[in-house]
C-alpha cells in the first residue's frame, strides 16, 4: 500500500496567552478531534520464545543481514493488580532476524529482579514510577526513573550533561505508601528554573566553569552533537513543558472519544532544536554580544556573567512539522555521522499519544518527508546503511508498525531512506505492544 498524504483538517492552532507574534508556532499546539483508541497497543502480551516465520510482502534487500532488537513494556498486570504508568510495565525484548530477504521474530520478557519477584508472588512487589508496591515503596526507584531520560547521546571532545528543571519532593515520595499514592506524585516540573548544560572535557575530566543556560525545557532524546569552528552544536528534541510524562498513565492511554482527545490536546509535543555553545568563553569575552558568529544559524549565545552564557535555540524544522505533531525518537546515520556534522535525521511524528508517522528531515532547507498510513503506528526508525553507501542517506529505515484495529497485524516496515518509499514489510502473526527503543546489530 503506498503512503497516504497526511491531511490536516480539523486542526487548529492555539497559542499561549503571552506568546509574541514571531513565537506563535513555538508555543502552539495541535488540537485534534476524533482520535482513534490505542488501548490495544498498551495491553499485556505473551512471549514468543522460539523464532517464528513472517510473511514478506514487497522486497526486503538481501544485503540486510542482522538483528533488529527492540524493547518496551509488555506486561501490565500481575494477579489482580495492575501498573498505573506506561513506563512501569515489565520490559519485553524483541528480535527480528533478517537474512536473505526473510525475517523471523521472537520475544522474551527481561528476567529482571522485579519480574521474577512479581511472577513468584503473582502480584506487584516492586514499586515503579507510577505504581506503589506495598512491601517496597521506593527501592531502586530513582535509577529506574532517571533511565527514562537521556541525560548525556556527547561530542568528539566533550560530554554534555543536561540539568532539567524536573524536581523530586522527597517527602511526598517517602510517604507515598501511607497516602496510597504513586511515587510519580512526588516528581514535578518547575518552569521557573533554567535548563543548564554542563560540559566535561573527555580528555582531562575537567568540568567547564562556564554553564550554559536556557529556558525551562524537557528533553527525553538527543539527536547529535558535534564541534565546528570553536562551537559545540547540541541538537535535541525539546518540549516547552515537562508535565507530559504524567499524561502517559495507562488509564489515559486506554481512553477513547472526547476523553482521549482531551489528554492529547493538553500534552506538549517535542520539536527538534539546535543550541550553539561557544567553547572559548574567557574572562575577556564581552557581555551583551551574540557569541554565535555562524552566519547560517539563528541560535544565540550571550555571556551574562563571568561563568554564565544564556542560549536561545534555533528550530531544526520548517513550519510543516507542526502539522505532524512534532518529532520524537530521533535517529541519524550514527555509524558514520555520530559526533560529526550531518544532514539528515529521522523520527516519529506525533499526531497521537504515540507515534503515528515516520519523518525524515533534511537540514539543508529543513524539508520533511512523511510516511503515514491511517490507523498504523510506527515505532522509532532505525537507520541501516547500505554496504556500498556513498551518501549519508544511502540505506534503509527499519520500523516496527502496530495497529489497534486488527488482531495480530504487526509488521516490520522497510523504507528506502533516500526516497522514503516502502520497499517491503514482514508481517508477524502475533500481537506486539507499542515499544520504545531499538538497535540493529549486523551479522557477517
Amino acid at each position: 500500500m503506498p503512503p497516504i498524504k497526511l491531511e490536516v483538517s480539523d486542526v487548529t492552532t492555539t497559542p499561549s496567552s503571552d506568546a509574541k507574534p514571531k513565537e506563535l508556532n513555538k508555543c502552539s499546539q495541535l488540537e485534534l478531534k476524533g482520535l482513534e483508541s490505542i488501548a490495544p497497543l498498551v495491553r499485556s502480551v505473551e512471549e514468543t520464545p522460539e523464532p517464528i516465520a513472517t510473511e514478506v510482502r514487497g522486497t526486503i534487500p538481501t544485503w540486510i543481514r542482522g538483528n533488529l532488537l527492540r524493547n518496551g513494556p509488555g506486561k501490565f498486570e500481575f494477579g489482580n493488580q495492575h501498573y498505573n504508568h506506561w513506563f512501569d510495565g515489565m520490559a519485553m525484548l524483541h528480535q527480528f532476524k533478517i537474512e536473505d530477504g526473510k525475517v523471523t521474530y521472537r520475544s522474551r520478557f527481561l528476567q529482571s529482579d522485579a519480574y521474577k519477584k512479581n511472577s513468584e508472588r503473582d502480584r506487584i512487589m516492586v514499586s515503579e514510577f507510577g505504581t506503589v508496591a506495598m512491601p517496597d515503596p521506593c527501592k531502586n526507584f530513582f535509577l529506574r526513573f532517571l533511565s527514562r531520560f537521556e541525560m548525556i547521546a556527547m561530542s568528539e571532545n566533550y560530554v554534555v550533561f543536561i540539568e532539567q528543571p524536573i524536581k523530586m519532593d522527597l517527602l511526598k515520595i517517602v510517604t507515598a505508601k501511607l497516602r496510597g499514592k504513586g511515587i510519580s506524585e512526588g516528581v514535578y516540573w518547575d518552569p521557573k528554573q533554567d535548563t543548564v548544560f554542563h560540559l566535561v572535557d573527555k580528555h582531562t575530566g575537567q568540568t567547564s566553569s562556564v554553564k550554559f543556560h536556557t529556558k525551562a525545557l524537557s528533553v527525553f532524546h538527543q539527536i547529535n552533537a558535534f564541534e565546528e569552528d570553536g562551537f559545540l552544536m547540541l541538537d535535541m528534541c525539546c518540549s516547552d513543558n515537562g508535565e507530559a510524562i504524567n499524561n502517559y498513565l495507562i488509564q489515559n492511554l486506554r481512553k477513547s472519544g472526547e476523553a482521549l482527545d482531551q489528554v492529547y490536546n493538553t500534552t506538549y509535543r517535542a520539536f527538534p532544536r539546535r543550541f550553539v555553545l561557544p567553547l572559548n568563553v574567557t574572562d575577556d569575552t564581552p557581555t551583551g554580544v551574540n557569541l554565535n558568529t555562524r552566519p547560517a544559524s539563528s541560535a544565540t549565545s550571550f555571556k551574562t556573567a563571568i561563568d554564565k552564557v544564556v542560549c536561545q535555540f534555533e528550530d531544526l524544522h520548517g513550519e510543516d512539522l507542526y502539522e505532524y505533531g512534532g518529532l520524537e525518537f530521533p535517529q541519524i546515520n550514527y555509524s558514520k555521522f555520530n559526533t560529526r556534522p550531518y544532514r539528515y535525521f529521522y523520527g516519529c511524528g506525533f499526531r497521537h499519544l504515540v507515534g503515528d508517522s515516520l519523518l525524515k528531515i533534511d537540514l539543508e532547507g529543513k524539508k520533511v518527508k512523511v510516511w503515514y498510513q491511517k490507523g498504523l503506528f510506527p515505532s522509532e526508525p532505525v537507520f541501516v546503511p547500505s554496504p556500498d553507501a556513498v551518501e549519508e542517506d544511502d540505506g534503509v529505515i527499519l520500523s516496527v508498525v502496530v495497529t489497534p484495529t486488527e488482531d495480530k497485524s504487526t509488521f516490520l516496515l522497510v523504507l528506502d531512506a533516500k526516497t522514503w518509499e516502502e520497499l517491503g514489510r514482514a508481517e508477524v502473526p502475533v500481537n506486539i505492544p507499542y515499544g520504545f527503543h531499538g538497535t540493529f546489530n549486523p551479522t557477517t
